[in-house]
């Protein structure tokens, strides 16, 4: 044999196991094919056998190609053999209704984000005060978010650096409050009405430490017959002592909502700096938490409610604010952000 045709020999090896070893079905049929190429009766042993009929030069030459040959054989059946032997394993806990990405007992058992923990703490208050719980869509048209609130075309709040429009034939918008679930609710329901609406909501804003595009918000609505703003400021001190507890230090101030004549302001005194200022309160010691007032007797009327017979009050807070004073948390961001190290502490 000459050197031409001992490589030739060793590349129709190489090739002729390589191209059974692509149609082998099973790991046993791997390690047959082995055998027959690398055992001490196959065919590379058997062609290696020639070496000894070469001169020292030759076989210089002859050896690494008899060395590539088996360590290019070696990988492919090693690879064929790891492929069928995964197969084989996954073949078997297919059988099996077993998870073992689980993690392994004991458990470590979860808790709720701290958004969910304020948010249930303000409905349970709420709840005690006799309100209901309503919801309604996230993607509103202008008629429910705006027009049946007395909110007219001119006003800032539906300008679109405002409010989120939805690109669609019939004009639709990304509520930017709950109060679409007020309209909506007394459209199909006569008073009394005693209704609290938490829900996402969204806005144009920029993120920072006190703002979010998106955030939560819980609004409440009560009507019926001779409702004035003193049921609304006695509810609205039991609520937030309840929150904040007896000691809580709050204030009315006047405001105005197109929804609501008259209307207020609620703040509470900063809890970060017992009222001397800082960032959070930003530098006055008051933290303003929600806007509420009298319901606009347009609002009565626009919803099918005789304004002359029924009164009411409504009120909307951010349940981010209201959960950044409860939880001592000056960041709103960090309800979004993930960090563990933050949300295991609530």
């Amino acid at each position: 044999m000459t050197i031409a045709e001992f490589k030739t020999a060793c590349q129709t090896i190489e090739q002729d196991y390589k191209n059974k070893l692509a149609d082998v079905k099973t790991s046993v049929e791997v390690e047959e094919l082995r055998v027959a190429a690398l055992g001490r009766k196959g065919a590379l042993t058997d062609l290696l056998k020639g070496l000894k009929d070469f001169s020292i030069e030759e076989k210089k030459e002859a050896g690494p190609l008899g060395n590539a040959l088996k360590a290019s054989l070696t990988v492919a059946f090693d690879e064929k053999a790891a492929f069928f032997a995964a197969k084989e394993i996954n073949d078997e806990l297919n059988k099996v209704e077993l998870d073992l990405t689980l993690p392994a007992f004991p458990v470590a058992k979860g808790h709720r984000h701290p958004l969910s923990v304020a948010q249930d703490r303000m409905t349970t208050i709420l709840a005690h005060l006799g309100f209901e719980w309503a919801e309604g869509p996230w993607v509103e048209d202008e008629k429910h978010n705006f027009d049946l609130l007395n909110v007219p075309l001119h006003h800032p709040a539906r300008d679109a650096q405002d409010t989120f429009f939805v690109d669609t034939k019939m004009p639709l918008v990304l509520r930017s409050h709950t109060s679409n679930v007020q309209s909506r609710y007394m459209e199909k329901h006569k008073p009394p009405l005693r209704i609290m609406a938490p829900g996402r909501v969204f806005r144009n804003d920029s993120l920072d430490a006190t703002h979010s595009p998106v955030f939560h918000q819980i609004e409440g609505l009560y009507v019926d017959k001779n409702v004035s703003l003193a049921d609304l400021k006695s509810d609205l001190t039991a609520f937030m002592k309840g929150l904040f507890g007896d000691k809580a230090e709050i204030r009315f101030r006047p405001s105005f909502f197109p929804f609501t004549e008259p209307s207020v302001e609620v703040d509470v005194k900063c809890v970060f700096c017992q009222g001397k200022g800082c960032n959070v309160c930003k530098g006055n010691g008051w933290i303003e938490m929600l806007g509420a007032g009298v319901v606009h007797p347009n609002v009565l009327k626009n919803c099918g409610i005789d304004p002359e017979e029924f009164s009411g009050y409504a009120f909307g807070m951010g349940v981010e604010r209201l959960a950044m004073m409860m939880l001592n948390i000056k960041d709103i961001r960090a309800f979004y952000e993930n960090d563990v190290r933050i949300l295991k502490q609530f």
